[in-house]
């Protein structure tokens, strides 16, 4: 019998695409000092909590049939589609150049799926023990020295860390979050975040959020880069915990959006770049707090629309093809044992012996968005303001 769903994962889920799609409103909105600042705020802290919960979802990949199956359909097959059609998209209806280097080195939100199958792949060895914890780190400091222009695979590097620590968090120790106390601590980490963001010029910049570009392309004497990058994880890691502190633990509507988060992590993006080229962010009232909270709203809204059950189910035939095409398949199978007329079955000399009972069915197949427990095979994700 299969485990009871957490809801929440799903609420967890559903907040943080949330903020992605929030995030990525405020990219196009027309910079200012509160803008920058709350954009700032938003990716100290989404991404990596989005990587850190991925990863706890992904404890139990392993190098065999299915999970290499689930690599290639959940998500080679998405990331080849929805980097075609966001391309597409963008030049074709926004009149931009077109995209180089198409599907080799990933374009906007795209970047998480290949980090992802990099990711997952190597799940198995990052698992093995908890010293790739610290060796994680390591990884993330002395990745910049290069630049990559491949797959991502600077922010592979750069984000590591919180892969691995949600792969190693065990259940009960990630529940610790949820302790009612620990919400008041939370909401103390978050104001020192916001405080922080404000101050993220003065040691750093925005593009060092994104874990995406070498020391050199940072224009950083080595020192002072891998202390801000160290500096950075620690920052990240503290208001990752703080931000699933707050997250609802009660099933409710919210959570059952959260099912659907791949859905709205691979379509939002046409919705919120069509309204970039409508010159719809360029018309609200601004710039200050009552723009930043119209881009909440309808960030939120984009989210809940594409969440939505009958909209969820209809963008999964994109987001999930080959496992739609099974999933179809499967009800049809069962609706045609469940109409067809029972048989009677002969013994060996040819005298009935009753109506034969078809076999029960062992399983049920994927849900829209996979499943929010431990071990999952589901995948979901963020990006940012100049092209993360």
């Amino acid at each position: 019998m299969a485990a009871a769903r957490d809801p929440w994962f799903d609420n967890a889920k559903m907040t943080l695409v949330t903020l992605v799609v929030i995030g990525h409103g405020i990219a196009f909105v027309p910079s200012s000092g509160f803008t920058s600042h709350l954009y700032d705020a938003v990716y100290y802290v989404h991404i990596p909590a989005f990587v850190l919960l991925t990863g706890h979802l992904s404890a139990r990949f392993a190098w065999d049939r299915k999970g290499f199956r689930s690599l290639l359909t959940t998500l080679v097959v998405p990331y080849v589609v929805f980097e075609a059609l966001m391309a597409a998209f963008r030049v074709d209806l926004g009149g931009e150049e077109p995209l180089d280097q198409l599907w080799i080195d990933p374009h906007w939100p795209m970047w998480y799926l290949a980090a992802l199958f990099c990711w997952r792949l190597m799940t198995p060895v990052l698992r093995a023990h908890w010293l790739w914890v610290p060796a994680s780190v390591g990884v993330s400091l002395l990745g910049p020295l290069t630049a990559y222009d491949v797959l991502d695979v600077d922010r592979v590097l750069g984000l590591l860390p919180f892969y691995v620590l949600g792969l190693h968090l065990r259940r009960e120790q990630l529940a610790l979050v949820r302790l009612p106390g620990m919400r008041v601590l939370a909401v103390a980490v978050l104001a020192w975040i916001w405080w922080t963001a404000g101050q993220t010029d003065q040691w750093i910049r925005t593009e060092w959020l994104y874990y995406r570009s070498s020391y050199d392309e940072m224009d950083a004497p080595l020192d002072h880069a891998v202390w801000a990058r160290l500096t950075l994880i620690a920052i990240s890691s503290v208001g990752t915990l703080a931000l699933l502190a707050l997250v609802p633990r009660r099933a409710s509507w919210w959570s059952r959006l959260g099912a659907a988060s791949m859905v709205v992590y691979l379509c939002h993006g046409f919705v919120v770049r069509g309204l970039e080229y409508a010159d719809f962010w360029d018309r609200l009232p601004g710039p200050g707090p009552v723009e930043m909270a119209i881009t909440a709203v309808v960030g939120t809204a984009i989210a809940v629309l594409l969440a939505w059950p009958p909209v969820a189910a209809r963008l999964t035939w994109l987001v999930d093809p080959v496992g739609s095409v099974e999933r179809h398949r499967a009800a049809r199978h069962a609706t045609g044992v469940a109409a067809a007329p029972a048989q009677p079955v002969t013994s060996s000399a040819g005298a009935s012996t009753g109506p034969a009972v078809p076999a029960p069915r062992t399983g049920s197949g994927p849900q829209v968005g996979g499943t929010a427990e431990r071990g999952s095979d589901s995948s979901e994700a963020t990006s940012g303001r100049a092209g993360a």
